[in-house]
């Protein structure tokens, strides 16, 4: 990767933690009182996420929340596992802040490779009753650390983590969503996913792919959701085994979110085991057509502080 390049990568990454404006909640949490003549669409999602992905929410001022993702092993490793039930299964905690209802940051901790993942993510723009802004647009810039050890360090002689900086990779996205009406919200984002350390020579350091979000409201406290990302970095889109079949797909899951108070609860069927970008956009190694799936669920409480 030449300097402007990095340059450009870090300027945006300094954008995002900077930024800094005016308040705002989420139906009490979420969103903020407009400015005197506009008027804001608000909850255009229930929650920071949807179930991998993010969302243009924010929290709002000062307003702190505690997010546990669980995902159960393969559904089709049959009834003897419980359909996933009894292994394989990863788990994600995570505490998010934000500070003025526009700029959210968070921390988190998955049991895959023992990654520990931080971001930042700027809401740039609202959506507004009427034509003025017709579009929600919010910036993200993650980073992911693993700490778990190189397991073939003693046979190859080497350790893959060394330097530090092998354990690392980036992510940033620009996120635009639209609500249409009361019930339906789409939202499409642009992603970059930089990798430190590559698996494979071949490998290119930067993926690419669209991430595709959307959620349709079935009651007042009940919606469905989905998420799909089509990668076009094709070194990582063209991976296949011994015997040609591909080793990773497209990832891609749907589900029902509930919410009660300050609590959302959502369930979800995803044919990834990875919760974090640099997991799961590079890496979901089942498929939806061989019903590659895994039942999983996300927890959050919010706090206003």
């Amino acid at each position: 990767m030449n300097i402007s390049y990095k340059l450009t990568l870090f300027a945006l990454l300094g954008f995002t933690f900077n930024c800094c404006v005016q308040a705002q909640d989420l139906n009490s949490l979420m969103e903020s009182e407009a400015p005197k003549g506009k008027e804001f669409v608000t909850a255009s999602f229930k929650g920071t996420r949807l179930i991998n992905m993010h969302t243009i929410e924010t929290q709002g001022k000062r307003v702190l929340e505690y997010r546990i993702s669980h995902r159960f092993g393969d559904i089709k490793s049959g009834g003897a596992n419980a359909y996933g039930l009894d292994g394989g299964a990863s788990i994600r905690m995570g505490l998010e802040y934000c500070v003025d209802g526009r700029f959210n940051f968070g921390l988190g901790r998955t049991n895959i490779n023992k990654t520990v993942d931080a971001y930042a993510k700027y809401r740039l723009l609202r959506q507004t009753v009427g034509k003025q802004n017709p579009l929600s647009i919010t910036l993200l810039a993650g980073t992911y650390y693993i700490t778990a050890k190189d397991p073939n360090a003693a046979i190859n002689g080497f350790n893959r983590y060394d330097p530090a900086t092998n354990r690392m990779s980036y992510c940033f996205q620009a996120m635009f969503a639209r609500k249409f009406g009361d019930k339906v919200t789409i939202q499409l984002a642009p992603t970059m996913v930089h990798f430190n350390l590559v698996e494979r020579a071949v490998d290119k350091n930067d993926m690419f792919a669209l991430a595709f979000v959307g959620r349709v409201k079935i009651t007042k406290r009940m919606a469905f959701t989905a998420e799909y990302a089509y990668r076009l970095t094709t070194d990582y889109a063209a991976q296949k085994d011994a015997a040609g079949a591909s080793l990773y797909y497209n990832p891609i899951a749907f589900g029902i979110d509930i919410e009660t108070g300050g609590h959302v609860f959502q369930m979800h069927l995803a044919n990834s085991q990875g919760m974090i970008e640099s997991q799961f956009l590079p890496f979901t190694a089942t498929s939806l057509k061989n019903w590659g799936l895994r039942i999983g669920f996300n927890i959050s409480r919010v706090f206003s502080l």
